[in-house]
């Protein structure tokens, strides 16, 4: 690989934010300062007004492979992660087979060759996640398996789980759950609030989440256990993991785009691609979800990208199947709806004022008093998070929590590795599905003019976006 000169650019990293350029030689970064000389045969790129960051990291992706590659597979998927962003992934093991055994952690080990980023596995907690019998954690551990969850459905059995606790303790890794209490749940098709009344859609309970939120947090206090909390959606579950967390439990939490941009009020659409579990929530839980990233109760966001054929989602909204994409739109929706660097608005309707949007990193944060929300919907920001702190949950975070710190998340330094993201903050694009890398075309902000662009990708020195365009 030839030598990569980041020419002009604003570093933002945990170590802060500072002018500079940032040279990659080989799979490490050589140098970082202002004016430094490009070596002879380098690709010199000039990103003068971009953000230059750690490479994101996801913990929640599903790539389908094996068992369902008419929807997604490794390839297709972590394409979409680096036009994303994304230097590295962690894939769920709700595949076909599940990941619940060290002969399929060795089967996606070897789909690693496929892979555009870094893929980290996650196992099974259960045996064919059917919450009956624990999966061979340990065999699995050994294999470097992190993080172990039955992601789908969570495990309904209490003391089953606790055993699982007990043994992730004992050998250091992270049980993560879906919390969903499937009996309170059973049957809904949203949040089970006004709308649902309005739109005769039958609904799931925010209680649902909470009290499997609850009991999960307790037994890890018991357990003296990791645990992660994915994709939590109510401001009940947010309260939760903020007075557990001040009694010392070692819990950690993430939200997903989708749950930090919409409000159930959406679904007056019927729009199958807004059916997802757990399912949007009220414009106050919303509310509760951002007030958690502001004050850090909730560690990261996580795309929960779930790719799907269009037949699984071109039938009444009731047999839809959950889940919507994800990877090449988060990071944009965080910068626009969180950020306020632009208006999460449908292409074509007035931008309105959009004071200090999209100012670098470099020149301090962004404002989002101007913000203008035009999307029914949509759920408008209340505090403005700082770019810095939009990459702290979509890079270093979620590198701590999949224990992919030597690798992903640190600051760009001489001799780190060179995982890097750079993007432009006020950049304003059009999302068009047809353009996506992804095998499917299932999300709901099709149309939606966001702001804040991904220009180029280097994965362990490679550039695999170059320009907002993959190179293999």
């Amino acid at each position: 690989m030839p030598d990569v000169l980041l020419r002009g650019g604003c570093v933002v990293d945990a170590n802060g934010d500072r002018l500079a350029d940032v040279l990659v030689r080989g799979s490490e970064v050589s140098a970082v300062g202002k004016g430094l000389l490009a070596p002879q045969g380098a690709l010199v790129l000039d990103v003068d007004g971009c953000t230059v960051s750690p490479g994101l990291v996801d913990l929640h992706a599903h790539l389908r492979e094996p068992g369902a590659e008419e929807s997604e597979c490794v390839e297709t998927g972590t394409r979409a992660a680096a036009l994303g962003g994304y230097t590295a992934v962690v894939v769920m093991p709700n595949t076909d087979p599940p990941i619940d055994s060290a002969s399929m952690v060795r089967e996606m080990h070897e789909l690693r060759s496929k892979s555009l980023v870094e893929m980290a596995v996650a196992g099974a907690i259960t045996v064919g996640r059917r919450g009956e019998a624990l999966a061979p954690i340990g065999e699995m551990a050994s294999l470097g398996v992190t993080i172990f969850t039955d992601d789908g459905a969570g495990v309904q059995d209490g003391g089953l789980l606790r055993a699982a606790m007990e043994y992730a303790t004992g050998i250091g890794v992270t049980i993560a759950e879906h919390c969903e209490d499937a009996s309170l749940a059973a049957g809904g098709a949203m949040h089970e609030g006004g709308w649902s009344s309005v739109l005769g859609l039958p609904g799931a309970p925010a209680v649902a989440e909470e009290v499997m939120v609850a009991r999960d947090l307790a037994l890890a206090r018991v357990a003296g256990a990791r645990l992660h909390l994915m994709h939590l959606s109510t401001a009940g579950s947010i309260d939760l993991v903020r007075r557990a967390r001040a009694d010392g439990v070692q819990a950690t939490a993430e939200v997903s785009p989708h749950h930090l941009s919409l409000t159930d009020e959406a679904l007056v659409s019927y729009d199958t691609n807004l059916k997802m579990s757990p399912p949007l929530r009220s414009g106050g839980d919303v509310d509760a979800l951002r007030a958690g990233l502001v004050d850090g109760v909730v560690d990261a966001i996580a795309t929960d990208h779930a790719p799907h054929p269009a037949e699984s989602k071109e039938v009444p909204f009731i047999d839809a199947a959950n889940g919507v994409l994800g990877l090449e739109t988060a990071l944009a929706l965080a910068l626009t709806m969180l950020a306020g660097t632009g208006a999460g608005r449908r292409a074509g309707r007035p931008p309105g004022r959009r004071s200090g949007a999209g100012a670098p990193a470099c020149d301090g944060p962004p404002s989002s008093a101007d913000r203008l929300t035009t999307y029914r919907g949509a759920a408008p920001a209340s505090r403005a998070l700082s770019i810095r702190e939009v990459l702290a949950v979509m890079s270093w975070n979620p590198a701590r929590i999949a224990s992919l710190g030597n690798t992903q998340g640190g600051p760009i330094v001489p001799g780190a590795p060179a995982n890097i993201c750079v993007f432009d903050a006020s950049s304003s694009w059009v999302v068009d599905p047809a353009r996506f890398a992804s095998r499917s075309r299932n999300t709901p902000f099709g149309g939606w003019d966001l702001t804040g662009k991904v220009v180029h990708t280097i994965c362990a020195g490679e550039p695999v976006v170059l320009y907002g365009e993959a190179q293999r």
